[in-house]
This record gives C-alpha cells, structure tokens and sequence, in this order.
C-alpha cells in the first residue's frame, strides 16, 4: 500500500535534435594554484615579524623625538643663564 509505484515502460527525457546557431565561444580554465600550509605559515609569520618591525620603528621614532625636546628645552634652559 505504501509501496510507490513505477511505471512500466518509463519514457526517455527529450533530447536536442539541432545545434545552437552561434555557439558559445569556449571558456579557458584557470590554472589550479594549489597553497600549502607551509606556504601559509610562512606568509602569516612573515607579516607579522614586518608589522613588529613596524610597530618597533614607530616607538623608536617617537622616543627620539621626545628626547631630541627634552633636550632641546634643557640646552635652552642652560643658553639662557
């Protein structure tokens, strides 16, 4: 009863019988570029040894630049007496 039913002599689906009258022009594939984990790695290693680079740059120059004030603030406290 609750078995389905098929039919006995199923009907093949329709196929094309002519050709598109402009066929598409064929589309070129891109190349597989395959990543290993390595690779991965050692590009996130490499960025972030730059960006501690960069962010130990970036305190240099401001100490340097606060020293250079003070000492330039102490020079002129000395010049003046």
């Amino acid at each position: 009863m609750f078995l389905p039913k098929y039919p006995d002599n199923p009907t093949p689906p329709p196929a094309y019988t002519h050709a598109p009258a402009d066929p598409a022009p064929a589309r070129r594939t891109a190349p597989q570029i395959s990543i290993s984990t390595g690779a991965v790695a050692a590009v996130l290693a490499g960025g972030v040894v730059l960006t501690a680079l960069l962010a130990a740059v970036a305190v240099t120059a401001i100490s340097v630049a606060i020293a250079a004030v003070v000492l330039r603030s102490m020079l002129r406290d000395r010049h003046r007496h």
